[in-house]
């Protein structure tokens, strides 16, 4: 098989030098090298460029723009010809070895092989925490899902990525069904540069993206089933209260907010009733549009 490594960039100027050398050292010629410069602004691309030639299978395209890692990846993934698609930073935190380990797995049969980082590092506790979020909402079989990561051609191109959705790649790939594993990857210091990832807006992004994917693979497929219980219960709710304030009322005790609380349950109701069918609707229609792009291709 033929192996592309994608390595998105962003103002790694001093690492493109190892990298390429690193790569080039560890791979043989099944693999191609793929820099994807994200609107870097410390002549990222321009290294890239100059010292492409002197190395073999590389390839180098540039954003003029920073767009962010996700659609540095999707960039990647259309310019490559590789079956399988090895997902691996420009910072170097990495050894190039581990991609052999992962692709190996990918040898055996397994559709994604995700690292899990080992070591010290920064944010150890958030990162702990986002991966146990992201292992109890998708039931994943692994313990970290962003870190570097190999998959078969297919797996990326059934997928939507949505902007920084290149962190959910391991959830969307166990809700299509595919074989997912992990080994241990010795997680390294940075020799150059500044981390991009430090922002604590950062944590809030994630966290929100984190609902956002659950929403997608649970909620969107049965919206009815969701949507429907909540109002069918809000409904009951209404009618018990209204059958509360009927009896108090019969004994000369009136309560004029449970008339509001009775109302406002009812429409709550109905509202979400009407949500879950807006949703099988816009369901549907997702479901014939992913047919017509399965025939397409």
């Amino acid at each position: 098989m033929k192996k592309s490594v994608i390595c998105p960039a962003y103002n790694e100027a001093l690492n493109i030098p190892h990298l390429l050398a690193e790569l080039r050292r560890e791979l043989n010629e099944t693999y191609e090298i793929i820099i994807v410069d994200d609107g870097s602004t410390d002549g990222t691309g321009e290294i890239a460029q100059k010292l492409a030639p002197d190395y073999s299978g590389v390839k180098v395209i540039r954003h003029k723009k920073n767009l962010g890692k996700t659609s540095a990846i999707l960039t990647g993934l259309h310019l490559s010809s590789g079956d399988v698609i090895i997902i691996y930073d420009a910072d170097l935190q990495f050894a190039a070895s581990d991609i052999l380990r992962l692709v190996a797995k990918i040898e055996e049969g397994y559709d994604v092989c995700v690292g899990w980082k080992k070591g010290r590092y920064e944010k150890k506790f958030v990162s702990f925490i986002y991966n146990l979020l992201a292992r109890k909402l998708f039931a994943l079989p692994v313990h970290d899902i962003n870190a570097i990561k190999a998959c078969k051609r297919e797996v990326l191109e059934g997928m939507r990525l949505r902007k920084d959705w290149h962190r959910y790649i391991v959830p969307l790939a166990k809700a299509k069904g595919y074989r997912i594993t992990e080994i241990p990857v010795k997680l390294y210091p940075r020799r150059f540069g500044e981390p991009k990832y430090q922002s604590p807006s950062r944590i809030i992004i994630g966290f929100f993206d984190l609902i956002s994917v659950g929403f997608q693979l649970s909620f969107i497929q049965k919206p009815l089933l969701y949507f429907g219980t909540i109002g069918f219960f809000s409904i009951l709710l209404g009618i018990g209260v209204g059958l509360l304030a009927l009896i108090l009322r019969l004994f000369g005790h009136g309560f004029r907010p449970l008339l509001y609380l009775v109302i406002l349950l009812v429409l709550s109701g109905i509202l979400f009733f009407a949500l879950g069918l807006l949703g099988e609707s816009i369901s549907a229609i997702i479901e014939r549009l992913e047919e017509i792009e399965k025939r397409l291709k």
